[in-house]
């Protein structure tokens, strides 16, 4: 009975935290949704893009129930699932995503929480592990990314909030304001950390 709730306790945030993060993309130009916005070019599409790459292989290859979507070997990975090729479209990227939670919940369904699966890229003494592991690996990694698409889309147009539901709309005088404060707060600290001269 314990399991049933566990698996469906971690299931439901998965699939919110999914949603979450596409609803990132919302209303965003392409450029917007693929241009770098750090130093070591992350972006919104490419978080999208990652975090389905992340769950085909997890819920995949793990279980012996490999992803119908076309992967590279993970010992061929280059990084280009970081972000979306030229020839590649927004509309393809999501629907990707989309398939590969179709085959995520399968795999989730049909498997106990027990399960053994094995992870060839964790190193020794870890490939070995159940869907339970997996299933708190791969919500932490979609929770982690769905954070860092937080902080890129508030930078690219100030937008803010985990669904349209709740989202309202910013208060850009208030948002200022709360800026300056924080901002007067680390400039005072840093002035009391200066060494002073005698």
């Amino acid at each position: 009975m314990i399991d049933d709730v566990a698996k469906d306790t971690l299931h439901k945030r998965l699939r919110r935290d999914r949603e979450a993060l596409l609803w990132k993309l919302d209303g965003l130009s392409e450029y917007d949704a693929r241009r770098p916005l750090t130093a070591t070019g992350t972006n919104l599409l490419g978080l999208v893009k990652h975090v389905a790459t992340v769950e085909a292989r997890y819920f995949g290859e793990v279980f012996g129930r490999p992803s119908p979507e076309s992967l590279c070997r993970w010992q061929d990975s280059d990084g280009s699932d970081h972000w979306a090729a030229e020839d590649e479209t927004r509309d393809q990227i999501v629907a990707f995503y989309r398939r590969t939670w179709d085959h995520a919940d399968a795999t989730i369904g049909a498997l106990a929480l027990d399960t053994p699966g094995h992870v060839p890229w964790w190193a020794d003494p870890y490939p070995n592990t159940t869907l339970f592991a997996v299933m708190v690996h791969v919500l932490g990694e979609t929770i982690r990314h769905t954070g860092h698409a937080d902080i890129l889309r508030e930078t690219v147009d100030g937008r803010t909030g985990v669904r349209a539901e709740y989202e309202r709309p910013a208060d850009e005088k208030a948002r200022a304001a709360r800026f300056a404060k924080i901002e007067q707060t680390a400039t005072a600290v840093l002035a009391k950390a200066r060494p002073t001269r005698h």
